[in-house]
């Protein structure tokens, strides 16, 4: 009987254990919970630089990020607020990794899941920082966090960390031009 009991108990503890990406909260209505990232796809500036220059009807929060960078982490849940709060009205965001590829499995995909990242996470894997860095920005010092915000009228880059009122003003100018 005992046996039968352990064996219940091991069978519901590896159900829940491999549940996928959806719970219920107390209301029953099904939530989000971890994607569990396995893989980041990794650009050259020639593979990012499409998704930098878009003209199209949408709005793009690019941030560019480090998960060794502490502003920048201390920053990402009001990336990731923005992304929930302003999806219905076309903005989209980007947080493109600066972290050393060799600690992409190590590092950045469990913060990724730690942190319940649901934004587009991609990897910058490019080691021409020089003709990058100024590619996007020319003023941009390289220095994190720093983060594009555009559409196909308007550009603006920022080499500073944000809180969310002020990110969320800055992308409001995007709104209501």
């Amino acid at each position: 009987m005992k046996t039968q009991y352990y064996f219940i108990l091991l069978a519901c503890f590896l159900l829940a254990c491999n549940k996928q990406t959806k719970n219920t909260n107390s209301t029953g209505k099904k939530v989000e919970t971890s994607l569990n990232i396995t893989t980041v796809k990794s650009y050259n500036y020639n593979q990012l630089k499409p998704l930098l220059e878009k003209e199209d009807d949408q709005i793009y929060v690019v941030n560019f990020w480090a998960t060794w960078c502490a502003p920048c982490v201390k920053e990402l849940p009001y990336f990731e607020r923005i992304k929930k709060e302003y999806a219905s009205k076309n903005v989209n965001v980007l947080l493109v990794s600066l972290d050393f590829p060799k600690q992409v499995e190590k590092k950045l995909i469990p913060f990724i899941n730690k942190k319940n990242i649901q934004s587009e996470v991609v990897l910058l894997d490019d080691i021409n920082e020089d003709f990058w860095i100024k590619a996007i920005d020319k003023e941009w010092s390289g220095a994190l966090p720093a983060t594009l915000i555009y559409n196909k009228n308007k550009r603006k880059f920022y080499e500073k960390s944000f809180d969310f009122e002020t990110l969320e003003n800055e992308l409001k100018t995007f709104l209501n031009p």
